[in-house]
């Protein structure tokens, strides 16, 4: 088995295991299924301080994007597709599968969403239906301001769909602060599930705005309405994976034991980021970087592939390289959720560090002893 240091799926902890291993019921006909699904919809509002209903979907977190996408877009409608990482530009694919219309704004890669430039950009144009906004880009990394966003937006009668497959659980994230109509999360980021399974959260808004639509949603499976009713009708659109719920019941409790997880992931991100740089490698980010995921860029004299099976055929740890625009350019560590811990990311660290010297790459200090270092300092030992 692998060591798990991917920026998602994440490591996923015993207790979670064991609770999708369970004896599971009928969820299509089980009255106390449609208790224990509603009660964990309910931990899920109260993990983000919102009064937004959660529902979650039997699907990747890919679903919930297109879900979104799908119940609010009509044809012709135009949405503003705020493009800073390549997760931010894809929303642009399943604005067009429901026929409506996409405009990017498009910014550097390099940093975050600048809030003030985006105000001015509205000011010019606001003509839109709904904006979707990356929290955290996963193959960048980079951390976007979607509580911010979302407001600027607001003031110009616009929804905000956010997806925070990657952020959420491993940054603070308050929707109570925000005006994020649909936010969109996944099992297998800092929550720390096996991927299978997709969270929304819906605003009252976006629920009417559904619901003045002048054409049907154009899908089944990615449809938000068609789930809404599930407890009052005591019927779901399609049958629950019950045992992928109950771990996911588990993870919540996990994370509401925890009162130290946004530290921790503040404080192994920090340490990361300082051995990376003392070390003399290149972070792909200029700032704005989230505490969930650090992405370095690939030195001279190595490929990603290179460093990928190095890390791991020789040392057993896997890590992740990327996509797109960033293909064969970076690496990217996941410290996020259970794979956010001091031991394995030194380890995986000391295994990065071991694969660049084996093809003659020296670094200027011990990566794995910078980062515990670090780790120290920032924990006050």
């Amino acid at each position: 088995m692998y060591k798990i240091m991917t920026a998602g799926p994440t490591q996923v902890r015993e207790n979670v295991m064991q609770a999708r291993a369970l004896p599971f019921p009928n969820p299509d006909i089980d009255p106390a299924f449609f208790d224990f699904y509603k009660e964990t919809c309910g931990m899920l509002s109260k993990a983000l301080h919102t009064d937004h209903e959660a529902f979650i979907l039997g699907g990747e977190g890919i679903l919930g994007l297109e879900a979104a996408c799908a119940s609010l877009t009509e044809p012709g409608d135009r949405v503003l597709v705020i493009d800073n990482g390549i997760f931010g530009k894809e929303f642009a694919d399943f604005v067009k599968i429901y026929e409506g219309i996409p405009v990017l704004y498009t910014v550097d890669y390099h940093r975050p969403v600048d809030p003030d430039a985006l105000k001015r950009y509205l000011e010019k144009d606001h003509s839109f239906k709904y904006a979707t906004v990356v929290h955290c880009d996963t193959p960048s990394g980079v951390l976007n301001d979607v509580e911010t966003i979302s407001r600027i937006l607001d003031s110009y009668g616009i929804m905000t769909v956010a997806d925070s497959v990657a952020g959420m659980f491993g940054e603070p994230l308050d929707l109570s602060k925000s005006r994020i109509d649909i936010l969109c999360g996944g099992s297998q980021k800092a929550l720390s599930c096996p991927p299978g399974l997709t969270m929304v959260w819906v605003s009252e808004r976006a629920f009417r705005s559904m619901e003045r639509r002048k054409t049907p949603v154009r899908s089944f499976y990615a449809s938000i309405p068609a789930i809404k009713n599930y407890y009052r009708d005591q019927w779901f659109p399609y049958t629950m994976p019950a045992s992928d719920i109950r771990g996911l019941r588990q993870a919540l409790d996990n994370f509401f034991a925890d009162p130290d997880v946004y530290q921790r992931h503040a404080r192994i991100a920090g340490a990361v980021r300082k051995a990376v740089r003392e070390s003399g490698l290149k972070l792909y980010l200029e700032e704005g970087m989230s505490n969930t995921v650090t992405v370095i860029c690939v030195p001279d004299g190595i490929t990603d592939k290179e460093i990928l099976r190095g890390m791991a055929e020789k040392y057993g740890i896997l890590i992740s390289g990327c996509f797109d625009v960033l293909a064969g350019k970076v690496v990217r560590i996941g410290h996020m959720g259970e794979s956010c811990n001091r031991e394995d990311v030194a380890d995986t660290l000391e295994a990065l560090q071991k694969v660049l010297e084996e093809k003659r790459i020296l670094l200027k200090c011990d990566m794995k002893q910078s980062f515990l270092s670090a780790w120290k300092e920032n924990a006050g030992e």
